[in-house]
Protein backbone atom coordinates (compact mmCIF):
# COMPACT_ATOMS: atom_id res chain seq x y z
CA UNK A 1 0.00 0.00 0.00
CA UNK A 2 1.31 3.45 -0.92
CA UNK A 3 0.01 6.53 0.90
CA UNK A 4 0.42 9.84 -0.96
CA UNK A 5 0.07 12.69 1.54
CA UNK A 6 -0.48 16.26 0.37
CA UNK A 7 0.46 18.55 3.25
CA UNK A 8 2.09 21.89 4.00
CA UNK A 9 3.86 20.29 6.98
CA UNK A 10 5.35 16.91 5.98
CA UNK A 11 7.83 17.12 8.86
CA UNK A 12 4.95 16.58 11.29
CA UNK A 13 4.91 12.93 10.24
CA UNK A 14 8.61 12.25 10.92
CA UNK A 15 8.41 11.05 14.51
CA UNK A 16 5.18 9.10 13.98
CA UNK A 17 6.50 7.21 10.97
CA UNK A 18 9.94 6.80 12.51
CA UNK A 19 8.83 4.66 15.44
CA UNK A 20 7.27 1.31 16.27
CA UNK A 21 4.95 -0.62 13.95
CA UNK A 22 4.74 1.90 11.10
CA UNK A 23 8.51 2.17 10.92
CA UNK A 24 8.86 -1.62 10.71
CA UNK A 25 6.04 -1.82 8.17
CA UNK A 26 7.79 0.74 5.99
CA UNK A 27 11.19 -0.91 6.28
CA UNK A 28 9.65 -4.28 5.40
CA UNK A 29 7.94 -2.82 2.34
CA UNK A 30 4.36 -3.36 3.48
CA UNK A 31 3.65 0.38 3.25
CA UNK A 32 5.24 3.31 1.48
CA UNK A 33 4.53 6.95 2.35
CA UNK A 34 5.20 9.78 -0.10
CA UNK A 35 4.76 13.50 0.57
CA UNK A 36 3.77 16.39 -1.69
CA UNK A 37 3.99 19.95 -0.36
CA UNK A 38 1.69 22.40 -2.21
CA UNK A 39 4.29 25.14 -1.71
CA UNK A 40 6.57 23.24 -4.07
CA UNK A 41 3.89 23.56 -6.76
CA UNK A 42 3.05 27.25 -6.27
CA UNK A 43 3.73 29.41 -9.34
CA UNK A 44 4.57 32.74 -7.69
CA UNK A 45 7.88 33.75 -6.17
CA UNK A 46 6.41 33.88 -2.66
CA UNK A 47 5.24 30.25 -2.87
CA UNK A 48 1.70 31.34 -1.94
CA UNK A 49 -0.77 28.59 -1.12
CA UNK A 50 -3.67 30.53 0.41
CA UNK A 51 -5.86 33.54 -0.35
CA UNK A 52 -8.93 35.39 0.93
CA UNK A 53 -12.26 33.60 0.39
CA UNK A 54 -14.75 34.89 -2.17
CA UNK A 55 -17.89 36.19 -0.50
CA UNK A 56 -15.98 37.34 2.55
CA UNK A 57 -15.47 35.60 5.86
CA UNK A 58 -12.65 35.05 8.34
CA UNK A 59 -9.32 33.41 7.64
CA UNK A 60 -7.74 32.19 4.44
CA UNK A 61 -8.50 29.33 2.05
CA UNK A 62 -5.98 27.00 0.41
CA UNK A 63 -5.77 27.85 -3.28
CA UNK A 64 -6.84 25.38 -5.93
CA UNK A 65 -3.77 25.45 -8.20
CA UNK A 66 -0.95 24.39 -5.80
CA UNK A 67 -3.08 21.63 -4.24
CA UNK A 68 -4.26 20.37 -7.61
CA UNK A 69 -0.73 20.33 -9.00
CA UNK A 70 0.43 18.34 -5.97
CA UNK A 71 -2.40 15.87 -6.56
CA UNK A 72 -1.50 15.61 -10.26
CA UNK A 73 2.06 14.76 -9.23
CA UNK A 74 0.77 11.98 -7.00
CA UNK A 75 -1.25 10.56 -9.87
CA UNK A 76 1.14 11.49 -12.69
CA UNK A 77 1.25 9.61 -16.00
CA UNK A 78 4.27 7.64 -14.84
CA UNK A 79 2.30 6.62 -11.76
CA UNK A 80 -0.79 5.84 -13.85
CA UNK A 81 1.22 3.51 -16.10
CA UNK A 82 2.22 1.56 -13.02
CA UNK A 83 -1.41 1.40 -12.00
CA UNK A 84 -2.46 -0.21 -15.27
CA UNK A 85 0.47 -2.61 -15.34
CA UNK A 86 -0.15 -3.83 -11.80
CA UNK A 87 -3.91 -3.34 -11.71
CA UNK A 88 -3.63 -0.77 -8.95
CA UNK A 89 -6.62 1.18 -7.68
CA UNK A 90 -6.37 4.71 -6.36
CA UNK A 91 -8.55 6.59 -3.85
CA UNK A 92 -8.43 10.27 -2.85
CA UNK A 93 -9.63 11.67 0.47
CA UNK A 94 -9.90 15.18 1.88
CA UNK A 95 -10.18 15.50 5.66
CA UNK A 96 -13.07 17.67 6.81
CA UNK A 97 -15.20 17.92 9.99
CA UNK A 98 -18.25 17.52 7.76
CA UNK A 99 -17.04 14.37 6.06
CA UNK A 100 -18.10 10.75 6.55
CA UNK A 101 -17.07 9.37 9.94
CA UNK A 102 -13.94 7.22 9.59
CA UNK A 103 -14.38 3.70 11.00
CA UNK A 104 -12.58 0.38 11.15
CA UNK A 105 -14.98 -0.82 8.46
CA UNK A 106 -13.63 1.84 6.08
CA UNK A 107 -10.06 0.96 7.04
CA UNK A 108 -10.64 -2.72 6.28
CA UNK A 109 -12.35 -1.96 2.98
CA UNK A 110 -9.65 0.43 1.77
CA UNK A 111 -6.81 -1.90 2.74
CA UNK A 112 -8.37 -4.61 0.61
CA UNK A 113 -9.71 -2.49 -2.25
CA UNK A 114 -6.95 0.04 -2.96
CA UNK A 115 -3.19 -0.08 -3.42
CA UNK A 116 -2.67 3.70 -3.47
CA UNK A 117 -4.48 6.30 -1.37
CA UNK A 118 -4.06 10.07 -1.70
CA UNK A 119 -4.70 12.05 1.50
CA UNK A 120 -5.19 15.81 1.13
CA UNK A 121 -4.59 17.68 4.40
CA UNK A 122 -6.28 21.05 4.65
CA UNK A 123 -5.13 24.08 6.66
CA UNK A 124 -6.47 27.55 7.48
CA UNK A 125 -10.25 27.68 6.81
CA UNK A 126 -10.12 24.78 4.38
CA UNK A 127 -9.46 23.97 0.71
CA UNK A 128 -11.03 25.52 -2.38
CA UNK A 129 -14.06 23.27 -3.00
CA UNK A 130 -13.15 22.82 -6.64
CA UNK A 131 -10.30 20.54 -5.58
CA UNK A 132 -12.83 18.03 -4.32
CA UNK A 133 -14.88 18.37 -7.49
CA UNK A 134 -11.95 17.88 -9.87
CA UNK A 135 -10.22 15.06 -7.98
CA UNK A 136 -13.52 13.34 -7.09
CA UNK A 137 -12.21 13.05 -3.56
CA UNK A 138 -14.38 11.86 -0.70
CA UNK A 139 -14.45 13.77 2.57
CA UNK A 140 -13.55 11.99 5.81
CA UNK A 141 -13.83 13.03 9.46
CA UNK A 142 -12.24 11.36 12.47
CA UNK A 143 -14.66 12.94 14.94
CA UNK A 144 -17.15 15.66 15.79
CA UNK A 145 -14.58 18.35 16.46
CA UNK A 146 -12.41 20.80 14.55
CA UNK A 147 -8.62 20.49 14.30
CA UNK A 148 -6.00 22.95 13.07
CA UNK A 149 -5.24 20.85 10.02
CA UNK A 150 -5.62 17.49 8.33
CA UNK A 151 -2.29 16.07 9.41
CA UNK A 152 -3.52 14.39 12.61
CA UNK A 153 -6.48 12.77 10.81
CA UNK A 154 -4.05 11.59 8.13
CA UNK A 155 -1.92 9.91 10.81
CA UNK A 156 -5.01 8.25 12.27
CA UNK A 157 -6.04 7.02 8.83
CA UNK A 158 -2.53 5.82 8.02
CA UNK A 159 -2.23 3.92 11.30
CA UNK A 160 -5.67 2.31 11.11
CA UNK A 161 -5.44 1.22 7.46
CA UNK A 162 -1.86 -0.02 7.81
CA UNK A 163 -2.93 -2.35 10.63
CA UNK A 164 -5.28 -4.08 8.19
CA UNK A 165 -2.53 -4.88 5.68
CA UNK A 166 -1.39 -8.53 5.98
CA UNK A 167 2.06 -8.78 7.55
CA UNK A 168 2.13 -5.36 9.22
CA UNK A 169 1.20 -6.74 12.67
CA UNK A 170 2.94 -10.06 12.17
CA UNK A 171 -0.13 -12.21 12.60
CA UNK A 172 -3.84 -11.76 12.01
CA UNK A 173 -4.64 -12.51 15.65
CA UNK A 174 -2.80 -9.33 16.65
CA UNK A 175 -5.74 -7.28 15.42
CA UNK A 176 -7.73 -6.37 18.53
CA UNK A 177 -10.92 -6.18 16.50
CA UNK A 178 -10.50 -9.76 15.29
CA UNK A 179 -10.14 -11.41 18.67
CA UNK A 180 -12.28 -11.57 21.77
CA UNK A 181 -11.19 -8.52 23.67
CA UNK A 182 -12.65 -5.90 26.00
CA UNK A 183 -11.89 -2.45 27.31
CA UNK A 184 -10.73 -3.99 30.60
CA UNK A 185 -7.31 -5.69 30.72
CA UNK A 186 -4.79 -6.71 33.37
CA UNK A 187 -1.24 -7.97 33.78
CA UNK A 188 1.04 -8.87 36.71
CA UNK A 189 0.93 -8.56 39.66
CA UNK A 190 -2.33 -10.38 40.33
CA UNK A 191 -2.83 -8.41 43.56
CA UNK A 192 -1.74 -4.78 43.90
CA UNK A 193 -1.86 -2.79 47.12
CA UNK A 194 -2.33 0.95 47.08
CA UNK A 195 -2.89 3.10 50.20
CA UNK A 196 -4.05 0.17 52.27
CA UNK A 197 -6.42 -1.26 49.67
CA UNK A 198 -5.88 -4.34 47.51
CA UNK A 199 -6.79 -4.27 43.83
CA UNK A 200 -7.01 -7.74 42.26
CA UNK A 201 -7.36 -9.19 38.81
CA UNK A 202 -10.86 -10.69 38.26
CA UNK A 203 -10.78 -14.31 39.39
CA UNK A 204 -12.05 -15.68 36.08
CA UNK A 205 -9.04 -14.29 34.19
CA UNK A 206 -6.57 -16.27 36.28
CA UNK A 207 -8.70 -19.42 36.37
CA UNK A 208 -7.27 -20.93 33.20
CA UNK A 209 -10.82 -21.76 32.05
CA UNK A 210 -10.70 -20.51 28.46
CA UNK A 211 -14.42 -20.77 27.73
CA UNK A 212 -15.35 -18.82 30.86
CA UNK A 213 -12.68 -16.22 30.09
CA UNK A 214 -14.08 -15.78 26.58
CA UNK A 215 -17.61 -15.42 27.93
CA UNK A 216 -16.40 -12.89 30.50
CA UNK A 217 -14.71 -10.75 27.84
CA UNK A 218 -17.79 -10.87 25.62
CA UNK A 219 -19.94 -9.71 28.51
CA UNK A 220 -17.86 -6.55 28.83
CA UNK A 221 -18.24 -5.48 25.21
Amino acid sequence: MTFHIITLFPEMFDSYLGESILKRASEAGYIDVKFYNPRDFSKDKHKSVDDKPYGGGPGMVMMIDPVLRAWEKAVSQNFISKIFSKEKKVKTYIFSPGGEKFTTHIAKHDAQEYTDIVLICGRYEGIDSRVKEITEAEELSIGDYVLTGGELPAMVFLDSVSRQIPGVLGKYESLEEERVSSHEMYTRPEHFEYKGKTYSVPEVLVSGHHKKIEEYKKSLK
